[in-house]
């Protein structure tokens, strides 16, 4: 039988507080006054004291409301009927499609037992050489894009929900502008990819606790699809929106802050939800990509600061391209050495001159003479940005390798690169040999 309580002690934002007792932290409640009815989340218990979050807000919650508890924690439907589909962070559909509601599952479990995970070992293609060629993406791997506001992280995530070597696509959006969900759904439509896609959109205009949802909702459902063996990628965006709103709820219930007004425990709260990424050892897995703001460029902010204690590396988004330099996939190693036997050797030659470009650059911007040397690696650099490094370049991996012997061999010698001779013989153009040898 479910128990109802009248008398509610306190009302701040979305949060409301009644004295209550034999229930448990994240049980759901229904909230009914005289503006209607509600769901509510406890999220924190103080002796005989319950919080609770309000998902449409406090707005219009009276003290005389009646709350009754029902027992259970959030659900969220699953089937393959999800796919395809665009909902709200609550789980209600957003594109006036039907409801769903069989097979309730429950958001926000533990994360998988470890004696269940196997060591990464897939490669996850993207058709982005900046990823593919030089910061492998890993199934099960977890891996933050930082970026700025105003860089294109989103049409990033997007381009990667299109072209993906994966069986799902989990979208969370996280304090979207209504333009960017729109340009989500849009582009997901339009290019045939949201036949194997499920959404889950929180807008900024939405209620802040739908935020806090999105991120459990997206990785429960994943979970479940990994568990039927499909290969799925969560994409989340924005985990700063996330973090904010987990600071707007710590600060309404008074709670003490910590760093730049955030949560004590905003470093369990981002690794709860990024330790869901996982390869079964009997089953799919789930890779996690999550765009991560930083506020004024700033990576120690304690977003991306406490992030990057958490990933596998990072994803640097800067004037519109990936960023090569702090940029990292630290299990590439894992699986870049069984692509192609040049692969390892020409990432890094490629990187090692791009370096030398840059150096080249800064002597260039301070008036020194530019030798026979730099004016070569003057040319690399302009090539290897214009047709590597930006993000509109689409081609699958081995054409990117194939690319990079020919930019390789525009600009230098076989022997200015350091390349081992094996590899030279192999995969040098022969054209750009034979003019060589003519001009010889």
């Amino acid at each position: 039988m479910y128990k109802v309580f009248t008398r509610i002690e306190r009302i701040a934002g979305n949060v409301v507080m009644l004295e209550a007792d034999d229930v448990t932290y994240r049980e759901l409640a229904e909230v009914t006054s005289s503006q209607g009815s509600s769901l509510a989340q406890v999220i924190r218990i103080d002796g005989n004291r319950v919080y609770l979050q309000v998902f449409t807000g406090g707005r219009g919650v009276s003290t005389d409301a009646h709350v009754r508890f029902l027992g259970k924690n959030m659900q969220i439907p699953f089937s393959d009927a999800l796919m395809g589909r665009v909902f709200t962070g609550g789980g209600l559909p957003r594109d006036r499609g039907p409801s769903i509601t069989q097979n309730m599952i429950d958001i926000g479990g533990p994360s998988v037992n470890p004696a269940k995970r196997i060591i990464p070992r897939n490669m996850v293609r993207t058709g982005i050489p900046m990823i593919d060629v030089f910061n492998t993406l890993v199934e099960s791997q977890k891996l933050p894009i930082f970026s700025v506001a105003g860089e294109p992280y989103n049409q990033l995530l997007a381009r990667i929900s299109l072209q993906a070597d994966v069986d799902v696509i989990i979208l969370g959006g996280m304090g979207l502008k209504h333009d960017d969900y729109l340009y989500f759904r849009d582009t997901l439509e339009d290019q045939g990819a949201l036949s194997r896609s499920v959404l889950f959109i929180h807008t900024a205009a939405d209620p802040t606790v739908e935020c806090l949802l999105v991120p459990d909702v997206s990785l429960a459902v994943a979970e479940r699809f990994a568990l039927e063996g499909k290969r799925v990628l969560v994409l989340l965006t924005d985990m700063t929106n996330y973090a904010d709103s987990l600071k707007e709820i710590a600060i309404t219930m008074e709670q003490i802050p910590s760093n730049r007004g955030y949560p004590g425990d905003l470093y369990s709260q981002l690794a709860a939800r990024y330790e869901k990424a996982v390869d079964f050892d009997d089953a799919g897995s789930i890779t996690v990509l999550a765009a991560t703001t930083m506020p004024g460029d700033d990576v120690t902010h304690p977003v991306p600061d406490n992030t990057g204690y958490i990933t596998e590396g990072q994803f640097y988004l800067r004037n519109g391209r990936i960023e090569p330099f702090g940029s990292l996939s630290r299990l590439k190693q894992l699986v870049n050495d069984k692509t192609r036997e040049d692969h390892r050797n020409i990432m890094n030659t490629m990187i090692q001159l791009y370096a030398a470009y840059r150096e080249t650059m800064e002597k260039q911007a301070m008036g020194f003479r530019m030798s026979p040397w730099d004016l070569k690696l003057l040319k690399y650099g302009e090539l290897f940005e214009k047709e590597m490094m930006d993000l509109s370049v689409n081609i699958p991996l081995e054409e990117a390798l194939d690319l990079g012997w020919k930019i390789l061999a525009e600009c230098f010698e076989p022997a200015e690169t350091g390349l081992p001779t094996k590899l030279i013989d192999g995969f040098w153009p022969e054209t750009h040999t034979a003019t060589t040898e003519k001009t010889d």
